[in-house]
This record gives C-alpha cells, structure tokens and sequence, in this order.
C-alpha cells in the first residue's frame, strides 16, 4: 500500500496522513499523485507508514514580506503548524506559503481559493536543489572532460561517454540546422541545455522523487532563454520576414505580418508546453501504474495485483529513460532550428 505524506483538502486545512493509515481510496491515490508532482519546501526520502515519521531534511525558506523572513522548513512540520519569524505568522497550504495568525487561519473565498497575503517566496525548494544537483553534476563532467583533452587528443575514464553526446550534439544538431559558419557561437548553450534537460529527467525518474522538469516554472524560463537568444541572434533578413515578407504583394504583407509575429511567439510557448507536458504525463503514468495494486486488490488478489503492477511500473519505467533522452534532443533541436532560422542568409531573386 501506499502509505505516507498526502496533501488533502479538510477544513480549509492542509492535513497528512499519519500513523500508518494507508491511502486506499482513488481520492487519496489522486491526492497522492499529485502531491508527488509538485514542488515542495522540504526534502522527505521516506516517511515511516507506521508512526508517520519523515526522514529527510528541511529546506530554507526565503521570504519576501516587508522585510526578509529566512527560516528552514522544519518549522512547517509538513504544513501541520504555524512558522513564526520576525513577529510574523506563515502557514504551508497546498505548497504554497501564506501570512496567517498564530493559529494558523487560512481564509478561503468562494471557490475555495485562499485570500490571505502570499509574501514573494525565494525559498530553495526540492525543484532547485535538484536543478543546482544538476549544475554541479555538470560542472564536474565537464571538468574532466576537459582535462582529458589536456592529456591527449583521445579522452579518458568516464570522458569517452561524454565524448559521443558531445560529437552528436554538434554534428547532428547544430551543424545541419544553424550551419558550418555559424554553430560554433551557440555550441555552448546548446551542450548545456540538453545535458541540464537530460539529467534532470533522468534524476526525475530515481527513488530522490525530483520533478523538475515537470515544473512549468522551469520550463518557461528555458524556453525564454532560447527565444532571447533567438530575437537578439536575428539578422535583417529574419526581421523582414516577419515585418515586411519579400517577394508578396503589399496588401499580403499586411496580412501576414500579424501571423509572423504570432508565430514568433508561439515557437517558445510549444517548447516549453512540450516538456512540460511530457515530462508530467510520464511521471503520472508510472505513479498510476504502481496505485493498481490497490485499486486491482480486490479483484485479484494481493499477490497477482502488486505483480502485474511492477511488471507495468517497470516497463514504462524503462520507456522513460528513452523519452528522458528523447525530450531534451527535441528540446534542443528545435532551439537550434530556431536559431537557425534566425541567423539564416536568405537569396531573393
């Protein structure tokens, strides 16, 4: 069974499920899932189904409320009590922090939505501790990649691995789609944003419970990066064929200019969806497949229910790996694609 921290809706309440009480009920399994996709302030390996006890550790919490309140998690207890920090007064309620009173109320309106004051949180949530766990792995892969090299021509140790990744990335991704003269420039953002996508996927799919790519947040701020770089790495030709499309006639240069610039747009906004989106829909897949050992209990029995689970859980498990690999390629590509047709020199006859 299922046992553990979920995040339900009582009272106007966030409460846990404690004390062994297994999770047993589609709303619950619900609850479940979508507590695991989401961000959170503090980081639990594994919580005890039997005495309900936590075991991980808290994360800082930074916020922004007429002043900066730094405090760590722990005081939250999993959202079950009220923080206290500089005479102010927080609660944890649906991962989110609001200013309340020293009992902890939480006002909600009409459609359930709560209106107290949300200070601006900073705080370094599991989300960024696994995108600095990412950073940091990066940092010394790449590290000793670069000392083999200071070696020899032929890299060594755990650099032959990376060797490869590299040589694809710019001989099968930024060479065809931005072009011999001009890949080089963008070699560097391309390497790193298809190794940062590609082990946070895979760091998403270990015991650690990282979702940080499904995280719309993140996503967006990397689709922004490629859309920056891509209006600023514009040429005049680029401009003119969203402005001012040569070769049609005027009145259709009028019509299309809306349209290009739409386009322009929504290049970003599928980058970031497709990620997003994909990434989520794994994670609920293989978080529902495990679940059918409850919900297929009754009808077949313990031991038949919790086989056919794993079997499941693991097969699409390994189809994560590949879609893991196969989301930061995308990702990649396409943003080399728009570079390239950005940076393109165009022929007009």
């Amino acid at each position: 069974m299922l046992t553990g921290s979920v995040v339900c809706a009582s009272s106007g309440d966030e409460q846990h499920r404690v004390g062994g009480n297994p999770i047993d009920t589609q709303e619950e399994i619900n609850a479940y899932i979508k507590h695991h996709l989401q961000d959170s302030h503090d980081f639990t390996f594994y919580t005890n189904g039997e005495t309900g006890t936590h075991y991980g550790f808290p994360l800082p919490v930074i916020l922004w409320d007429g002043g900066i309140k730094t405090f760590m998690s722990s005081k939250f207890h999993h959202g079950e009590t009220v923080a206290e920090s500089g005479g102010s007064y927080y609660k944890l309620y649906h991962g989110k922090v609001y200013k309340t009173d020293a009992e902890g109320t939480i006002t909600l309106d009409d459609h359930d939505h709560p209106t107290n004051t949300k200070p601006l949180d900073f705080s370094i949530t599991k989300s960024v501790v696994g995108m600095l766990l990412a950073g940091l792995l990066m940092l010394l892969l790449f590290s000793a990649l670069a000392r083999g090299y200071k070696k020899g021509p032929i890299p060594s140790g755990f650099a032959r691995v990376l060797e490869p990744l590299v040589i694809y990335v710019r001989d099968e991704i930024a060479r065809p789609n931005i072009g011999e003269n001009k890949y080089r420039k963008y070699m560097g953002f391309l390497l790193t944003v298809f190794f940062f996508i590609w082990i946070l996927n895979l760091l998403g799919l270990t015991p650690l419970g990282f979702n940080v790519t499904g995280n719309i947040a993140v996503t967006v701020c990397l689709a922004l990066f490629t859309f920056f770089i891509v209006q600023f790495s514009g040429n005049k030709e680029y401009w003119k064929h969203i402005f001012w499309m040569p070769g049609v006639p005027v009145p259709m240069k009028i019509i299309l200019m809306p349209i290009e610039i739409l386009g322009m747009l929504t290049k970003p906004f599928s980058l970031l969806i497709r990620l997003f989106a994909n990434i989520t829909a794994g994670h609920f897949v293989v978080m529902s497949l495990i679940a059918l050992m409850i919900t297929m209990k009754a009808v077949f029995g313990p031991v038949a229910s919790t086989g056919m689970s794993l079997v499941l859980s693991l097969f699409i498990s390994v189809i994560e790996i590949l879609v893991a690999f196969l989301q930061a390629f995308i990702f990649t590509m396409l943003s080399s694609l728009f570079i390239g047709m950005a940076v393109a020199e165009h022929d007009h006859h």
